[in-house]
């Protein structure tokens, strides 16, 4: 086999691994796509069977392919009319299978170019990897699109769900359970509808360090309100007066809307010191307000705390000790320095992606090799402008790319379909495919 018919081996099937797989096909490039679950085309967010996990954007913004805009709402419409609305947030099961009969078309439409292996990467090794079973795949280059880890807290424990996403995990929980959540985001409200819709009737308390939940989208699409310079230039500070004002002007949603676009430049633009600024001070609102649950979601989610069923608090979590009888949380409201102590059943874990390349088995050996080096904030691998993996020295590798959640080091947006489609669209062409 000739070096420029090697395919290009994808480590991670998920929607960014299926999708780039897709891509790279459609311009004749073969790739090897990789997946330890067999679950080609959903990962972790779309794998869900519940119904009432809808998206989190509409659905006329969620195309797979960049460029072709109604993809999604055109499938919608031949395969489940009753959700092919562009303005409404289709379940997310539904965008799943919409992957993956994407990702089945292609693979029909350009037979060959698409290998499916069902197994777990042990290694990376020069452009090409090492599986768990031994077998060695040699590639052109290799790209990493593993999406988002699992919480990092570990425990044996029963009582303590430490990946609400593994099958089976809220089989734990009984029908009148008391809840203690460590996390008030994203992943809480899917669990506390998804356990309503079980049966559950219990009460939830969702502990986070500054006790923020994501905010709702209004009913109708909102309009971007475009950012000007005193928003997208200038000292951290002066940015935040001018979002500040502009909020008030327009709407909060207009200019979240308004910077979507440009995200990934200014964060690129940024310097060290101003990235880590935000990071420290400004993330957690950036997330709830950038990432929005469907109104009917937060509906449900105000309707719970209405009923005194689900409560969020600002802590730090002191301790966590399970009992025969249930979990003993021992946390410190914020502002005061009394701790309090919560006791529960069961105790899950939403705190969130654990992101650590320095102990991810596939990252951290590129690091101790030099072949890869850590961003300076420490959030994930330093990468350029088209997704490459920068070497200790700063050298771009031209085979080895990260794509997806990973990347979010490097891009900041790198978790919502809109923003991974257009990553996929710079990967391909820096493979020259």
């Amino acid at each position: 086999m000739r070096a420029d018919q090697r395919p290009i081996v994808i480590v991670g099937g998920g929607f960014s691994g299926a999708m780039l797989a897709a891509r790279l096909a459609e311009r004749g490039q073969a790739a090897a796509l990789i997946d330890a679950t067999g679950r080609f085309g959903l990962g972790v967010a779309y794998a869900t069977p519940f119904d009432g996990h809808l998206l989190n954007v509409r659905a006329a913004r969620m195309s797979a392919v960049e460029g072709r805009p109604d993809d999604f709402v055109r499938w919608l419409a031949q395969a489940h009319p009753g959700h092919a609305h562009p303005d409404a947030f289709a379940p997310r099961r539904l965008f799943g299978l919409y992957v993956q009969e994407r990702l089945a078309a292609v693979e029909s439409a350009f037979p060959g170019l698409i290998a499916r292996l069902h197994g777990r990467v042990e290694a990376i090794e020069g452009t090409g990897v090492v599986l768990a079973d031994g077998r060695r795949l040699p590639g052109r280059a290799v790209v990493l699109a593993t999406g988002n880890p699992p919480p990092r807290t570990a425990s044996g424990d029963q009582r303590i769900l430490s990946d609400p996403w593994a099958d089976g995990a809220l089989d734990a929980v009984g029908p009148t359970d008391d809840l203690a959540v460590i996390g008030s985001g994203l992943t809480m409200v899917d669990m506390a509808v998804w356990l309503e819709a079980r049966g559950w009737t219990g009460r939830m308390t969702a502990l986070s360090r500054r006790g923020l939940s994501p905010r709702p989208h209004g009913p109708r699409p909102d309009p971007a309100a475009p950012p000007g310079e005193a928003l997208t230039r200038g000292p951290a500070s002066r940015r935040l007066q001018a979002a500040r004002r502009a909020a008030g002007e327009h709407g909060w949603r207009e200019v979240m809307e308004g910077l979507r676009p440009m995200t990934d430049r200014l964060w690129r633009a940024a310097d060290l010191d101003v990235r880590a600024r935000w990071v420290r001070h400004l993330r957690p609102w950036w997330d709830v307000h950038r990432h929005r649950i469907a109104p009917e979601v937060a509906a449900q989610i105000d309707a719970l705390t209405a009923s005194g069923r689900l409560s969020v608090a600002a802590a730090r979590i002191g301790s966590i000790e399970t009992t025969p009888d249930g979990v003993v949380v021992t946390f410190r409201p914020k502002g005061s320095a009394v701790p309090r102590t919560l006791v529960a059943d069961q105790l899950i874990d939403c705190s969130g992606p654990g992101h650590d390349p320095g102990r991810d088995p596939l990252m951290s050996p590129l690091i101790a090799a030099g072949r890869a080096r850590l961003d300076p904030l420490r959030l994930g691998l330093d990468l350029d402008e088209a997704g490459r993996v920068l070497s200790a020295g700063g050298t771009p590798d031209p085979a080895l790319f990260v794509l997806g959640p990973p990347a979010r080091a490097a891009f900041w947006e790198t978790v919502a379909v809109p923003d991974i489609r257009q990553r996929i669209e710079a990967v391909v062409a820096a493979l020259g495919a």
